[in-house]
């Protein structure tokens, strides 16, 4: 397992931990995921130390700083979410991508959000940037099922985490999701289980694993659409 991140000592005690929780070898590569070079050079250092990279989780992103409105919102704050939500994934997975090609195929994760399926009034930035990285999930999607790879837009719900609680829109909340059924999607992705969801959105807390394996979607089920406004639109 290895960890890209731009803080190098919460990485490192991250992949510790996941080292003595599962037994796996760990590979901490401190990296911005928004700096192409350095999404590069990091790939490089990942492919060469620990083989080809089979399941990629895109999970880095920052969080609008003030839930305000998208005039109040400062400029370069507001641009950095969504460079973290939208440049990062496309970067890293332009580096990975590749490589699952070559390998025969494998599993790209961009960790999700509800705020992706639909507008905010005080989250303008996130809301943008994952509904982009639904567009990035899709076109994986669609142009690498011919070579084995899939996609998946995993939202975690509502953890209990720093950044959560520091959301006034979670202020006094009580009910969380648990991580374990974050984990549980996770694993089921990467060992094929829910490959004819390639391409679509899953939502930990809300989606019943066994229904899933079960479920086959057709037509645009759980993917960004316009909805028409009656028989009668000329773009339905």
């Amino acid at each position: 397992v290895a960890g890209l991140a731009r803080s190098a000592d919460r990485l490192m005690a991250a992949m510790d931990d996941v080292a003595g929780a599962t037994g796996a070898r760990t590979l901490a590569v401190a990296a911005d995921v928004t700096d192409p070079d350095a999404v590069q050079t990091a790939v490089t250092q990942v492919v060469a130390e620990l083989g080809p990279v089979t399941l990629l989780v895109n999970n880095a992103g920052l969080i609008d700083a003030a839930e305000v409105p998208l005039w109040e919102a400062d400029p370069d704050q507001w641009w950095q979410v969504v460079e973290s939500q939208v440049r990062g994934p496309f970067l890293v997975s332009r580096a990975v991508v590749p490589g699952m090609i070559a390998a025969g195929g494998g599993r790209v994760i961009g960790l999700g959000s509800g705020l992706g399926t639909r507008g905010s009034d005080v989250y303008s930035a996130y809301s943008a940037g994952k509904s982009a990285q639904m567009r990035i999930t899709e076109g994986i999607d669609l142009a690498g099922a011919a070579h084995g790879v899939r996609a998946f837009d995993l939202a975690p719900g509502v953890i209990d985490t720093e950044m959560t609680r520091a959301m006034p829109m979670h202020a006094g909340r009580t009910e969380w999701t648990r991580p374990e059924d974050v984990v549980a999607l996770a694993v089921a992705i990467a060992a094929g289980e829910l490959d004819q969801w390639s391409g679509r959105f899953l939502r930990a807390g809300a989606d019943d694993l066994d229904t899933l394996r079960a479920t086959t979607p057709t037509g645009t089920a759980r993917q960004l659409r316009l909805r028409p406004y009656g028989d009668t639109d000329p773009i339905g």
